[in-house]
């Protein structure tokens, strides 16, 4: 009986999933219409989707997910999206990743054709994480930082997580001596506590963050404004895909299109500017062009020493 509860876990669980991606893709649809399109998966195995399952689903849905399925004057059901949710980054992201794994998982036949990048499986990790954040306790972590042989230890204060190019990163706080970052994959350890602790009021999580590029975070850079100059494709793409939230147009040219930013500029946004190549330029300020320009030419001299 054991061998097969998880799979019956796992199939209720795309079933889920497909519930909320058919009624999202439809935006209102009635359940007589629902099931139909849940009689041609292989989900339904030919039978109809009956109110009581859809009831328990739904039900199931919103608890799991904090989707919430709710119903109009013509019976038709509709994934409610009030500005709460609109503003919620968890729930768009939860709900974009749900329907990515729907369409996927409906197209077995593709799999080979359909390639995805990895992210290194840190469930229990995160886990762990989330029960401290939530019980407010906490957490004993022992940390290998890149280049060390030994593992640092210490007792932090979880107060966010952020996922960041393809990485989980740990915003933990010392108390009453400031913040560090960690990597979920260079936890060597990690155990809840008894200690409790309380999450300073005036803490807010996407603040902490909106002043830099991506996780490397360092008050003593000042805040900057900072001009990038765009050549040939990498215009369009800034445009879709923008830097930094404060970025903006302001100025173009038929050759380049320039973006201003407002920003500390870290190492790791130094490293992905670096990492555009002649595609991406700093016009200003002066010190942050020279730095980029020094950057460029330690790795040109790296390749000339071959």
């Amino acid at each position: 009986m054991c061998i097969f509860a998880p799979m019956k876990k796992s199939f209720i669980f795309k079933q889920y999933v497909w519930l909320v991606d058919t009624i999202r893709r439809a935006r209102r649809i009635s359940l007589a219409d629902l099931s139909e399109c849940w009689q041609r998966t292989d989900l339904s195995d030919g039978k109809p989707l009956s109110r009581t399952t859809f009831n328990r689903h739904r039900n199931a849905v919103e608890e799991i997910f904090g989707i919430t399925i709710a119903c109009d004057a013509d019976n038709r059901y509709y994934i409610v999206d009030n500005e709460f949710f609109r503003s919620d980054a968890v729930q768009q992201w939860m709900l974009n990743t749900l329907t990515v794994s729907n369409i996927v998982g409906e197209v077995r036949g593709l799999h080979d054709r359909i390639l995805l990048e990895s992210i290194p499986a840190e469930g229990e990790t995160l886990r762990i994480v989330v029960e401290a954040m939530q019980r407010s306790v906490r957490i004993a972590v022992k940390y290998r930082r890149y280049g060390n042989s030994a593992d640092s230890e210490w007792t932090v204060e979880p107060y966010c997580i952020k996922l960041f190019r393809r990485r989980w990163y740990l915003l933990c706080h010392f108390a009453g001596d400031g913040f560090i970052v960690l990597s979920f994959d260079r936890i060597t350890s990690l155990e809840l506590t008894d200690e409790t602790f309380e999450v300073a009021p005036s803490f807010d999580a996407e603040a902490f963050f909106a002043e830099y590029f991506g996780v490397m975070t360092d008050a003593r850079i000042p805040l900057q404004r900072i001009v990038v100059r765009a050549y040939g494709n990498e215009r369009y793409a800034l445009r879709d895909l923008p830097l930094h939230p404060s970025q903006k147009l302001v100025a173009e040219a038929d050759d380049h299109v320039d973006f201003e930013l407002k920003l500390r500029p870290t190492t790791d946004f130094l490293a992905h500017i670096l990492s555009r190549g002649c595609w991406v330029k700093v016009i200003s300020p002066d010190s942050i062009a020279q730095k980029i320009s020094e950057m460029h030419r330690e790795a040109a001299d790296a390749y000339s020493a071959q």
